[in-house]
C-alpha cells in the first residue's frame, strides 16, 4: 500500500479522504482506502474499552472517546447519549446523532440527522441534509465483503425502519417511505413511466414498498415502487428542522 494505513484511517476520520467520492457524473470508489480499513482491523489488538456504564472488548476505538467540550463545539456536532461512532468515520458539521451506530469508513455529511436506533454501515456515504429515520439500516461493505458502498445522496429522506444495502445508490432529493427495503436484487418500478431500475433510485423519487409478481405468477416478490417525483407537498413533510440543527449558544 502506497500510504501508511494509520494515516489513511486518520484522513478518513477527519474527512480529508473518502471511501467513495462523486466525480463529474458518477461515484468513484477509493479501493485503497477500503483496503486500508481491512488492514487497520488486522493491525489492531483487542482491548477493553470501559465507560461509566459498561465495557466493550474490540479492536476499533470510539471516535469521541477523547473529545472535550471544545472539540464538540469546533466540530459543531450534537451527539445524544448512546450515539456510538467508531474511529475512522467522518461526521460533518451541524449533524445530529441520536442514539445510533455509525461504523468505520462511513462519511456523514453536513446537516444530517441519524435518528434513534438507526445504523450507518461500514463505508456508507450519507449526503448533506439527509435524514435517516428511526431504526433504519444503511448497509456496509466489510461483511460480507462488497465492491461498492451504499450511498444516500444529498437532501434525501429515509423513512423509519427502511433498509438500504448492497451498494444501492439513492439519488439526490429522494424520499423513501417507511419500511422500504432495497438491495441490489430489488426490482424498482416507476408506476408513471413504466421504467424498471435495479441498484439505484433516480433523483427526486418518492418510493414506497410494494410487490411485483414472480415470473411464474405463483408468488409476489418484494419491490420498491416510485409513485411520483418529489413536489412541494412532499418537501413540506420531509424537510429538516433548522431549529434542531442550530448550534448557537
Amino acid at each position: 500500500m502506497s500510504q501508511d494505513i494509520n494515516q489513511i484511517i486518520k484522513d478518513i476520520d477527519s474527512g480529508l479522504r473518502r471511501v467513495a467520492r462523486f466525480e463529474k457524473d458518477h461515484w468513484v470508489v477509493d479501493q485503497e482506502a477500503k483496503l486500508a480499513i481491512l488492514g487497520f482491523f488486522k493491525s489492531q489488538k483487542m482491548t477493553i474499552m470501559p465507560n461509566q456504564i459498561t465495557k466493550w472488548y474490540d479492536k476499533i476505538p470510539l471516535k469521541f472517546e477523547h473529545y472535550t467540550e471544545n472539540d464538540f463545539k469546533n466540530a459543531m456536532i450534537r451527539a445524544v447519549p448512546q450515539s456510538i461512532v467508531r474511529y475512522g468515520a467522518y461526521i460533518g458539521k451541524h449533524t445530529i446523532l441520536m442514539p445510533c451506530y455509525v461504523n468505520i469508513g462511513a462519511y456523514v455529511d453536513d446537516g444530517a440527522t441519524i435518528d434513534t436506533f438507526s445504523t450507518v454501515g461500514s463505508c456508507a456515504q450519507i449526503g448533506k441534509n439527509v435524514h435517516i429515520g428511526g431504526g433504519a439500516g444503511i448497509g456496509g461493505v466489510l461483511e460480507p465483503l462488497q465492491a461498492n458502498p451504499t450511498i444516500i445522496e444529498d437532501d434525501c429522506f429515509i423513512g423509519a425502519r427502511c433498509e438500504i444495502a448492497e451498494g444501492v445508490i439513492i439519488g439526490k432529493g429522494s424520499v423513501i417511505a417507511m419500511g422500504t427495503m432495497i438491495g441490489q436484487s430489488t426490482k424498482i418500478y416507476h408506476r408513471l413511466t413504466g421504467e424498471w431500475f435495479q441498484g439505484h433510485v433516480p433523483p427526486y423519487s418518492v418510493v414506497v414498498p410494494g410487490t411485483v409478481p414472480s415470473q411464474n405468477g405463483q408468488c409476489q416478490l418484494n419491490a420498491a415502487i416510485i409513485v411520483k417525483t418529489v413536489d412541494e407537498r412532499t418537501k413540506s413533510k420531509t424537510s429538516i428542522n433548522e431549529i434542531l440543527h442550530t448550534f448557537a449558544e
